[in-house]
């Protein structure tokens, strides 16, 4: 990125030379320098969108996407003629990251690594396309898309008790599964339960380093623990929904008085008929990704205990990304209802706030800062100075430093197999060319991307995970 369209605010805080105040960049200097110059084109023009509350933002992870950056926080009151934007959410709906914390230490299981990596690679699809062994009828579709995680825990897949540490308790309300379209519902029927592809991950890591031992210890974390991750969303649903509506959004937009300063930021005003439908539509997506990740923690769950009988695997926390959310913030000393477009980007709520299980309520929410496959990843814990900062948001991951294509070209999945495999990560892939594209390389350094969001006030480091399964698409 050209620094000299940049006015520095702090150390870790930057805004446009030709749009002050509009918008505001959290990162080091070298992380935006890194950046492309499209990132500052992005975030510019979403902050030119009708009804934009407080700053266009970007965190430490970004970089350019569909309309919105990645890694881009915007938020909009609908008093205010305030949009929706399919763009601002993204097309995985909810892509998130599900912790699980297990009573087990790596130096137990460690003979069984390939075995387990086995039984997991076998039990848990993924892949392009792939689809597991739950097939839903069209009601059953309905009856998932309006009840989230709490559907799934009804029918055996985990508990009820379970949905405290699950982002909106595990069913986002709101959701309108007659506003998403018999196509949409059609490609999700046989994908519950999947992982899907790109940057989806199942991860068995093992805490590494704790630098906040108090905060650890109220997530129930310790170093030499066993961990598992589990990354992916709402699959070939929450990709139709955004498909769709940023289609119709489009073609709407002119009726609506809006003049797009980029197609791809179609949109629609958040009181409007199409605006009410995108966001049940989006809700139903929320509440697939939701229902998604707790089969698959169930299914984890069985795999573990099928191998080391005793072994148990809690969730620490269900923390999404790809979203908009309606919430309460002050801005300028004024508290409003607004809708807060997270575009790989993670909700990071203080201390004492009254929607984190009571359990985390005194340190802050856990936020998770997924790695590259082989890299590390970070839990963190939210701040009260986020709220101010960037309406309680942080970064989601390492965030992407080279295209998919361009990582083709500069490496080969068989060769970063048996190189990870010879550092002690084992891989499971049914595709090379995958591998080859996630290649750690092509990412931003995590541990600069979760250092970065400490010092910009965003979130504050716990612990460092370091993996040592990886299943992927």
């Amino acid at each position: 990125m050209e620094m000299s369209k940049l006015r520095q605010i702090d150390e870790y805080c930057w805004t446009g030379a030709d749009a002050p105040g509009r918008i505001r960049l959290y990162g080091s200097r070298e992380l935006l320098e890194a950046m492309d110059n499209k990132v500052l084109e992005q975030i510019t023009n979403v902050s030119r969108l009708p009804g934009l509350v407080g700053p266009a933002m970007t965190m430490p992870d970004a970089h350019w996407g569909y309309g919105f950056p990645i890694g881009g926080v915007a938020a909009f009151d609908p008093a205010l003629g305030g949009i929706v934007s399919a763009g601002g959410v993204g097309f995985d709906i909810s892509c998130g990251i599900r912790l699980l914390r297990t009573n087990l230490r790596w130096a137990e299981i460690a003979a069984r690594a390939w075995e387990l990596s086995e039984q997991l690679f076998d039990r848990i699809p993924a892949g392009v396309g792939e689809e597991g062994t739950l097939h839903l009828s069209m009601d059953e579709l309905d009856e998932m898309l309006a009840g989230g995680a709490r559907w799934a825990a009804d029918r055996g897949f985990g508990a009820l008790e379970e949905m405290e540490f699950v982002e909106e308790h595990g069913r986002m309300a709101g959701a309108e599964p007659a506003s998403v379209s018999n196509l949409a519902k059609k490609r999700q029927r046989g994908e519950m339960g999947t992982l899907g592809s790109g940057n989806h991950y199942l991860e068995v890591q093992v805490v590494d380093r704790l630098f906040d031992a108090e905060v650890a210890a109220a997530y129930g974390l310790e170093v030499g623990q066993v961990v598992v991750s589990i990354h992916c969303g709402s699959r070939g649903l929450g990709h139709q929904i955004g498909s769709e509506f940023l289609v119709s959004m489009a073609k709407g937009a002119a009726g609506h008085g809006i003049t797009l300063p980029d197609r791809e930021l179609a949109c629609a005003p958040i009181r409007s008929t199409e605006g009410r439908r995108y966001l049940g539509a989006m809700r139903a997506g929320v509440n697939c990704a939701l229902a998604n990740r707790q089969i698959l923690a169930h299914l984890t769950r069985e795999v573990f205990v099928g191998l080391f009988p005793g072994a148990q695997l809690e969730i620490m926390y269900d923390v999404s990304h790809n979203t908009c959310k309606e919430e309460r913030h002050s801005v300028d000393g004024v508290e409003r209802a607004l809708f807060v477009h997270r575009k790989g980007a993670t909700r990071a709520l203080g201390p004492g706030d009254h929607r984190l299980p009571r359990r985390y309520r005194p340190a802050g929410q856990p936020v998770i800062i997924g790695g590259s496959m082989g890299t590390g990843s970070y839990i963190l814990v939210g701040t009260a100075a986020s709220e101010e900062r960037a309406l309680s948001s942080a970064s989601h991951g390492a965030g992407r430093s080279m295209s998919r294509h361009a990582a083709l070209k500069q490496w080969h999945g068989r060769q970063l197999v048996d190189e990870l495999r010879g550092a002690g990560i084992v891989i499971r892939t049914k595709s090379m060319r995958g591998v080859a594209e996630e290649a750690p390389g092509a990412y931003k350094d995590v541990d600069v991307v979760a250092e970065v969001t400490e010092r910009a006030g965003l979130a504050r480091r716990v612990a460092l995970l370091r993996p040592k399964i990886c299943v992927k698409g």
